[in-house]
């Protein structure tokens, strides 16, 4: 059970054991107006701070999750720049060495952590493509441009997880790939 549940519990059962027992004592005052008054203030006083409990709990829930959320975004923010950065840094060498395998292989585990489905389906894809392409070491301009294309899939897919709106994907994925094979 969740924390502001259990707060939630405490506080109805707090309020109704008050209640009883103060209506018991409201009617057993009513010689005495003052004390009455008295009783009523208490279950009001109660009661307002059972509610106040169960408000505070839920909004130091809703602040966790949404930090949470913050800290995944930017971890995979800061992971997806570097994979780009990677890529780019492979096709300017024109060739992929072992480093970068070695490097682009611990990418792919970092980024099995983190990643979307979606995301991880097309990555998988790119990284078939990428080492169909790099069988001899060498990436040819030719080479270099499907490399783009596919990383621009993958970019698809990586708006979508990082920005999680829903866009036309496949169009999305069209105007990418047109703009990559402009270059």
């Amino acid at each position: 059970m969740k924390d502001s549940s259990k707060y939630l519990l405490i506080a109805l059962s707090t309020f109704i054991c008050g209640y009883v027992f103060l209506r018991l004592a409201y009617y057993d005052s009513i010689r005495v107006p003052f004390v009455q008054e008295v009783v009523l203030i208490v279950l009001g006083t109660i009661a307002t701070i059972a509610i106040t409990a169960a408000l505070i709990s839920k909004q130091s829930e809703i602040e966790l999750e949404k930090e949470q959320r913050v800290k995944i975004f930017d971890l995979k923010s800061q992971l997806y720049l570097e994979l780009i950065n990677h890529i780019e840094s492979v096709i300017s060498q024109g060739k992929l060495s072992k480093e970068d395998r070695l490097h682009l292989e611990f990418l792919t585990h970092k980024i099995s952590i983190l990643a979307h489905e979606n995301v991880l389906k097309e990555y998988s894809s790119f990284i078939d493509t990428l080492n169909k392409i790099s069988h001899d070491a060498v990436i040819t301009a030719f080479e270099s441009d499907e490399i783009s294309i596919k990383l621009a899939k993958v970019c698809v897919k990586i708006r979508y997880d990082l920005i999680q709106h829903e866009d036309n994907l496949s169009r999305l994925e069209e105007l990418l790939t047109k703009n990559i094979i402009k270059f």
